[in-house]
């Protein structure tokens, strides 16, 4: 059972997973470079990045949730490994999920890693979906968070980390086609879908699978993960990232756009996961369907506060996962996958009830 929790970093999303389990009476310790004392729970400041810190604090601990920046993340897990503490985090970074799934090979903890929305939340929603079939045919994943009122052509927010939005747009793709694992280019691949009225673009980009496709290798012939935006962002972004060069400086090309288009707290997170295949029916005769989950989030008061939707539908994200391991719904040692996570349990969860 887990007790004391150490969240590191506490900005938007950090702090917010620190109140959720907070109040889901954890006991909390919140770490960050500088800290004050606006929070309700307990702070302690300290240097993130400095491995024998991090080992004198984290042994006062059961379990450690990442909210750091990723290239952070790979020596904070080889830490809390190699102490028997239990790891979660939000990474989107492929490289880093990598390097967690091969140390969770002989992990005595939990070892959680890419727990928030996607990865995350959308690959539970997913294989829950796929369950209901005899053979699975496609599984299309996709999720958008974006501004309500968007201006301008690029119809866009950086209510996310800049660094982590570049990355999705540039890195390569983890995809099943013809049933084979495929890497293919980020910002490709172009279709049209429509959500409550709202017309959206969904294209290719980075990292949001998780470990899905080794999972479902040779039981599905499609399998990808698209974002949803405003129409004409695809085309806009490869002219900024590809023509205009800024893929050749990544840190720069972040801090221009977070200048042009700063976060709004007006914003909306499109959930829209599809599973295609056959199912027996009468006389055992199977036939095609096509099952759909679509969902609008909005920003929700949580203690008291308002959260965007980007920040609550990822934080409420890794802390259902957190409880799930402390109640014993999830295994207590090795590598936790997204998409083995049982969606009813997680709803049944304080934190994974606000999905509902």
């Amino acid at each position: 059972m887990i007790k004391k929790v150490l969240i590191t970093g506490l900005g938007k999303v950090g702090s917010l997973v620190a109140t959720l389990l907070s109040e889901s009476k954890f006991d909390v310790t919140g770490l960050d470079r500088q800290t004050n004392n606006k929070f309700k729970f307990k702070t302690i400041s300290g240097d993130v990045a400095n491995a024998d810190f991090l080992k004198k604090i984290l042994k006062n601990y059961d379990a450690v949730v990442s909210a750091l920046p990723y290239n952070l993340n790979k020596q904070l897990v080889k830490i809390a490994a190699e102490l028997g503490v239990h790891y979660f985090d939000l990474t989107e970074d492929v490289p880093t999920a990598d390097y967690i799934n091969m140390l969770a090979k002989k992990s005595k903890s939990v070892l959680a890693p890419q727990c928030g929305l996607a990865p995350g939340f959308i690959a539970i929603v997913g294989a829950d979906l796929s369950k209901n079939f005899d053979e699975i045919r496609s599984i299309e994943l996709r999720v958008g968070a974006l501004p309500q009122s968007p201006k301008g052509d690029l119809g866009y927010a950086f209510n996310w980390s800049a660094e982590g939005v570049v990355n999705e747009y540039l890195n390569d793709c983890k995809i099943i086609d013809e049933g084979k694992i495929k890497l293919v280019p980020a910002m490709q691949d172009l279709e049209k879908i429509v959500i409550d009225g709202k017309t959206l673009e969904c294209f290719t980009t980075s990292g949001g699978l998780g470990t899905m496709c080794e999972t479902y290798l040779g039981k599905v012939k499609k399998l990808n993960y698209k974002t949803m935006r405003y129409p004409g962002h695809m085309k806009l972004m490869k002219f900024y990232f590809h023509e205009l060069m800024m893929k050749e400086d990544r840190k720069k090309a972040g801090e221009i756009l977070v200048n042009a288009k700063p976060p709004v707290n007006d914003d909306v997170v499109y959930v829209h996961a599809a599973v295609e295949g056959y199912k027996t029916k009468a006389k055992n005769k199977k036939e095609l369907y096509r099952d759909e989950f679509v969902k609008a989030y909005y920003p929700k008061t949580i203690a008291g506060q308002e959260w965007r939707a980007i920040s609550w539908t990822t934080a409420c994200s890794i802390a259902a996962v957190v409880e799930m391991v402390s109640k014993g719904d999830l295994p207590q040692k090795g590598l936790i996958k997204q998409e083995e996570i049982s969606f009813a349990k997680f709803l049944k969860t304080k934190n994974g009830w606000y999905y509902n």
